[in-house]
């Protein structure tokens, strides 16, 4: 038994419903009514007003950083001039946030112009309740509710966004300046529909990298061991079961239980083929009634290709004497067998 290389959840997960958060088509419709309302001052007071007030928009949209920290930035010294980046938090918990190159120009053009160079220093200091006000208003426009535009929301967005980009949680929480996992990972929840998205995936993965030509994948249904040996079995969504066994030091090691995805792999050459009437030499506890598909033959060996019923192929390779005795066409009716011991299961990871 092995484990396959830890795979990325990306979209496959769900956020709790207690999480307010704006989708993409959202997030873009409040950045536009931002610029819009932005666009159409023309006093010189309105046009700073409304510089800063979008200002301090997007930098919590793109930063993901609490209210507080940017009203209280100095603007003369957090943003680094050799790169982009804003520096957010105070004492020994300074974090250094990465902004888009684009971004970080428009920030450093808007504080070094006239209109910015009069409040360097001060150029965020606003009052919360005003902007969440403007934030409120803003929303009203594009048909939102409060509790979906205000700082809190555009936090959690923006962490969303981060997490369904696939970067790791560790890092999101580097970012939002969270200082436990525990607190970033209630917007990240797995439903039984999420974990099969996401052991599908590792499944067409490590079908790319292995040389065995049949898989299953599924939850293990039940485990019997002894201080030797565990009969592990595994049922696919279709309902096929697989039945391995394995050292019971690996199954101590790798922490399978019942319920824990797992894909199921067997090498061609250890998978015999008979006619549905005959009888297996010998032990054989996975049995599959399958469809002839294709038999292709060679000089030494053939390939004989079926299909289960729910669709899943398997595949034997055989003698060419065996396979001409069989004398197999397609469509036609076989069973597909293969021991306990030729099934080597996979572990899923999923990577934070």
């Amino acid at each position: 038994m092995k484990r396959t290389d830890k795979t990325c959840p990306r979209e496959f997960f769900s956020v709790s419903e207690h999480v307010s958060y704006l989708e993409p088509v959202q997030i873009r419709h409040l950045e536009k009514a931002f610029t819009d309302w932005k666009g159409v001052a023309k006093r010189a007071n309105s046009v700073l007003a409304r510089e800063r007030m979008w200002l301090i928009f997007v930098l919590l949209r793109h930063t993901g950083a609490r209210l507080g920290e940017v009203l209280s930035l100095d603007d003369t010294e957090a943003f680094d001039k050799s790169g982009p980046l804003v520096r957010l938090g105070g004492g020994d918990r300074v974090r250094e946030v990465p902004l888009a190159e684009d971004f970080y120009s428009e920030v450093m053009d808007i504080l070094e112009s006239p209109m910015g160079c009069g409040l360097r220093g001060s150029f965020f200091h606003v009052d919360p309740g005003y902007f969440r006000r403007i934030c409120y208003a803003r929303g009203k426009e594009c048909g939102l509710p409060k509790e979906l535009v205000g700082p809190n929301a555009l936090r959690n967005t923006r962490a969303i966004e981060m997490l369904r980009a696939g970067v790791p949680i560790t890092i999101v929480k580097d970012i939002l300046g969270q200082s436990s996992l525990d607190l970033t990972a209630h917007f990240q929840q797995f439903s039984r529909e999420d974990i099969r998205s996401i052991v599908d995936s590792a499944h067409q993965a490590m079908r790319q990298r292995t040389s065995a030509r049949n898989s299953f994948i599924g939850h293990v249904l039940q485990i019997t061991f002894d201080a030797v040996m565990a009969e592990v079995v595994l049922e696919t969504r279709s309902g096929i079961r697989v039945c391995a066994v394995i050292t019971a030091e690996s199954l101590r090691n790798l922490k399978i239980t019942e319920g824990t995805p797992v894909i199921a792999t067997v090498k061609a050459p250890l998978v015999n083929v008979i006619k549905s009437l005959h009888t297996p030499v010998g032990s054989a506890r996975n049995r599959f009634s399958a469809r002839v598909m294709r038999v292709t033959g060679a000089t030494v060996i053939s390939e004989i290709l079926g299909q289960l019923p729910d669709g899943t192929e398997v595949c034997a390779l055989v003698s060419t004497h065996r396979a001409d005795s069989l004398a197999l066409q397609p469509g036609e009716t076989v069973e597909f067998w293969f021991k306990s011991l030729s099934v080597v299961l996979n572990t899923v990871q999923l990577w934070d």
